[in-house]
């Protein structure tokens, strides 16, 4: 399976180094290039990609406005975002992650590395560290500005394994973590995951972050790592 990209970025050198990069992978074609935002939104309804590529900063409509368009858009359900970004814990990623996108990569980024993050995030995996996964929640997703917990009820559906597995996820384990923890195999525990998500209606796992500590599921410890509640 070939996976089709759309770069969106306002800088036509940086585009053209990227699909050099990304047309350099045998699995991975790229299938357009957008300038701004607004045009970021029109050929994702157009082309309808696996993976957009998107910038930040760019005229007119940013990306976290194209974001938000395009997650909230039902018929582009399957396509994911993958933010270019400069730090890692700018409060731009975590409004990009409240806004649907499902990783993020810095500029500098090499050719192999940014094949696996289209990799990674067309497979509806999160592209964020265990680490900066804490950082973020602790800063953005659990400060007083921050939407409070609530529709807890949402949780309903799950099972009390799945409500396990999403809040050892909004803690920043990967799927290996959370095996060794939980003494199952990492695919039975990627099996309870994937059925959270389609419950939830989360695009990845991203998202189940940001349910998590939505729903009071779990909560920032005054260290900043994830407090899950017994």
């Amino acid at each position: 399976m070939t996976l089709r990209v759309l770069l969106a970025d306002d800088q036509a050198l940086l585009r053209g180094a990227f699909r050099m990069l990304l047309d350099s992978a045998d699995d991975i074609t790229v299938v357009g290039e957008a300038a701004d935002g607004r045009e970021a939104v029109g050929l994702t309804r157009e082309l309808r990609p696996d993976v957009v590529v998107m910038d930040i900063r760019m005229p007119e409509v940013d990306g976290l406005a194209a974001t938000s368009q395009i997650c909230a858009d039902p018929e582009l359900r399957a396509t994911r975002i993958l933010i270019l970004t400069t730090y890692e814990t700018d409060e731009y990623v975590a409004q990009a992650l409240r806004a649907g996108a499902g990783g993020f990569i810095g500029k500098g980024i090499g050719a192999e590395d940014l094949a696996d993050a289209v990799r990674t995030i067309a497979d509806g995996d999160t592209l964020l560290s265990p680490a900066a996964t804490r950082a973020l929640v602790a800063r953005f997703l659990a400060t007083p500005e921050a939407v409070p917990p609530r529709h807890a009820e949402r949780l309903a559906v799950l099972t009390p394994r799945e409500r396990e597995m999403v809040a050892l996820v909004a803690s920043g384990l990967s799927n290996q973590e959370i095996a060794e923890r939980m003494f199952l195999s990492p695919f039975t525990v990627r099996a309870h995951v994937q059925r959270a998500m389609t419950k939830l209606e989360a695009r990845d796992r991203a998202q189940l972050v940001v349910i998590a500590y939505r729903t009071g599921l779990v909560r920032a410890a005054p260290d900043g790592d994830a407090d899950r509640p017994s």
